[in-house]
């Protein structure tokens, strides 16, 4: 009797299994939150790898789309019958004192530099404006447009083509024709006009304007040179027939 017994209160404490150990509601627990940490860590991982992969199935796209975006503002500051070469591809760095080097967009027509496009920026009402400026060799303004700003719609957007031509009053002008103080608007004593309610925003765009003169007079020289002369190494007339001049903006077919 005591036998079978001692047998019962073995098989309590060891489960019916016999050798099978008990599981507690602490052993679940812990087992449920490590698979659900699996389970989040794959999905992460798959969400990650699908995001990679959209970007850089668009990037191509988006960068295509912003050269356009890009190549169209430069064509309404720089007509396209004045040059006969691709802009996007003529493009020379020049250094400047306390800024960032600006990208410079050359225009060509027959063998010479005509004009030469770039972007400007300085300070607004509400931000930082940015314009593109298009200059012929003379210093002559051929266009200005506003690529991005934060000014105060229906009062500060004006500047923009769209909602005023009051942008278009600069084609034209120049150094020589009106000296360099009197880039001011009207209310400071210049020629310029203001907008009603907005002073600050024509005022910042005539300066940035003015900023992107003085730097085309300041390097004048680097912005109209024209590209070294390909080096001949002399080494057969394959190499020498590769080495001419192709003229800017194109290549051999």
């Amino acid at each position: 009797m005591s036998d079978a017994v001692e047998d019962a209160t073995e098989n309590a404490v060891e489960g019916k299994g016999g050798d099978a150990p008990m599981v507690g509601p602490v052993s679940r627990l812990k087992g449920g939150v490590l698979h659900q940490a699996a389970l989040l860590g794959v999905f992460a991982l798959v969400a990650a790898l699908f995001l990679a992969l959209g970007d850089r199935a668009t990037e191509d796209a988006i960068a295509l789309r912003q050269a356009e975006d890009l190549k169209a503002s430069i064509g309404q500051v720089i007509p396209h019958a004045l040059h006969d070469n691709d802009l996007l591809n003529d493009v020379i760095t020049v250094p400047r004192k306390g800024h960032e080097p600006l990208v410079v967009y050359q225009a060509w027509r027959d063998g010479r530099v005509v004009a030469v496009a770039y972007e400007v920026d300085g300070s607004g009402y509400a931000g930082s404006i940015r314009l593109i400026v298009g200059i012929d060799r003379n210093g002559e303004i051929l266009g200005v447009r506003v690529l991005s700003h934060q000014e105060t719609p229906g009062l500060g957007d004006k500047i923009e083509v769209a909602k005023d031509p009051w942008i278009l009053g600069f084609d034209g002008l120049s150094f020589e024709k009106l000296l360099p103080d009197s880039w001011k608007v009207k209310k400071d004593g210049g020629p310029f006009d203001q907008f009603s309610g907005a002073t600050i925003t024509p005022r910042a765009v005539v300066r940035i304007i003015k900023e992107s003169l003085d730097f085309f007079a300041a390097n004048r020289d680097v912005l109209l040179a024209p590209p070294p002369a390909p080096v001949d190494n002399g080494v057969g007339n394959d190499s020498a027939e590769s080495a001419a001049p192709q003229g800017p903006g194109k290549g051999k077919d």
